[in-house]
């Protein structure tokens, strides 16, 4: 059984829906997790209902000429023919939206008979809209991004009362080079799209527009690495990519963020701490230099002869430059994540709080809700209180305050208990 298709063969779709729909309002009211309901929907049903009552509707973010502005400017906007060759078709029948997102589960583009365009819109399923969970609830292209993984949402399996009249099939896109999220592709129609062929065409034409946005990409003479929001950093050098083991990600990375060298006591001082063992260390570093060839790590001390651009160093560029939308847009997760290395999760937060505070400095409304979307900034109560000041309707800002609140007020008094 394919756990992201909405139905599997042999189902009655009137009788599923009653059956889901009975489940989404036992969950409303006891908020226990449902049983027989694909994992895949259970789990953002639980998400959701941390953010947003079931009642609620998407908000409108950009409008008019911002909306214009930036999505003119979003990688995206490049592979909107593609989308329109590919999926226009439906989109014209009237009875299927073409719709694409960006990385937040902002609608940029909203398309199809004017018809049901006009359907669409009673539940601000509009350009300039925000479809992340957190503010539309279980929905494909939100969930998509969630997951990152193509899937469908049917009928009564969306969160949003509003939305179950429909069914939607999404997939995420990728940056062919950095492989960060740049948003997704949806169709949404009725039921009948619940099905696995709209499932592989969605998909299908994810994958043209990453290999179309592969082709447009600069040669690069120097090595690149992504460490960002991985936990294996990966490294490409002309047509050929390598994803490293943890070790060697990490030898890696400290490597490039010291040009001028480490000794083996250093990097073993910054991958294991006081408990250091300088065999390890060398056998590390002698495996490494299998990978890379001797061409690119040199010794005495240990350094890259060629320096690569890494996508930790190109946020700290643009940090030093004072571009902090930049920043943020090329910042997909902490460095290395799953890392305990001493020296690697110290440049990890020495990033993520020049970014944070770069953030809350600028007092832009939209960066600091990309901001909070993000693991990072989900309990940071600053900026929530930040955002929540420059967006009083927002009721998910609202209630993320209070609940914030009280969670901190508690553990406050259970330390002084």
């Amino acid at each position: 059984m394919n756990p992201w298709l909405a139905l599997t063969p042999g189902d009655d779709p009137a009788e599923r829906i009653r059956q889901i729909g009975r489940a989404h309002e036992r969950f409303l009211a006891e908020k226990q997790r449902p049983e027989r309901m694909r994992s895949v929907v259970a789990d953002s049903w639980a998400r959701s209902a941390t953010w947003i009552g079931a009642d609620c509707t998407a908000p409108i973010d950009l409008r008019d000429e911002e909306l214009e502005a930036y999505r003119s400017a979003h990688p995206l906007a490049r592979v909107m023919p593609i989308f329109r060759d590919l999926l226009g078709g439906l989109a014209d029948d009237g009875d299927h939206i073409l719709a694409v997102c960006d990385a937040h589960g902002r609608l940029l583009w909203v398309e199809g008979h004017s018809g049901t365009l006009r359907k669409a819109a009673s539940m601000n399923f509009v350009p300039g809209a925000l479809w992340d969970e957190a503010h539309a609830g279980t929905n494909a292209p939100g969930t998509a991004l969630a997951v990152d993984h193509p899937l469908q949402i049917f009928a009564t399996e969306h969160f949003s009362r509003s939305v179950q009249r429909w069914t939607c099939t999404a997939a995420p896109i990728h940056d062919p080079g950095t492989g960060r999220l740049l948003g997704a592709i949806d169709v949404t129609g009725g039921d009948h799209l619940a099905n696995p062929h709209s499932l592989a065409l969605v998909r299908a034409t994810a994958l043209a527009a990453e290999a179309y946005l592969k082709g447009l990409e600069p040669a690069r003479e120097r090595p690149t690495v992504a460490a960002l929001g991985r936990d294996e950093a990966l490294l490409a050098s002309g047509t050929v990519r390598t994803k490293l083991g943890r070790r060697h990600s990490e030898l890696l990375m400290l490597l490039a963020a010291h040009p001028d060298g480490r000794t083996g006591d250093q990097l073993g001082f910054d991958l294991y701490g006081d408990d250091v063992n300088p065999v390890t260390v060398r056998a590390e570093l002698s495996r490494l230099r299998r990978i890379l060839g001797p061409e690119l790590l040199g010794s005495r001390p240990y350094r890259l002869r060629t320096q690569p651009a890494t996508d930790f160093g190109r946020v700290t560029e643009l940090l030093d430059r004072g571009r902090v939308a930049d920043a943020l847009a090329a910042y997909p997760g902490p460095l290395l994540p799953g890392s305990d290395a001493p020296g690697i999760v110290r440049l990890g937060r020495m990033l993520d709080s020049r970014l944070r505070t770069a953030v809350l400095a600028t007092g832009d409304r939209r960066l600091l809700q990309s901001w909070l979307v993000s693991p990072q900034g989900a309990d940071d109560l600053e900026l929530w209180e930040a955002y929540a000041a420059l967006a009083p309707t927002d009721p998910v800002a609202t209630r993320r305050v209070a609940e914030l609140a009280r969670e901190y007020a508690c553990n406050v008094r259970a330390t002084y208990a």
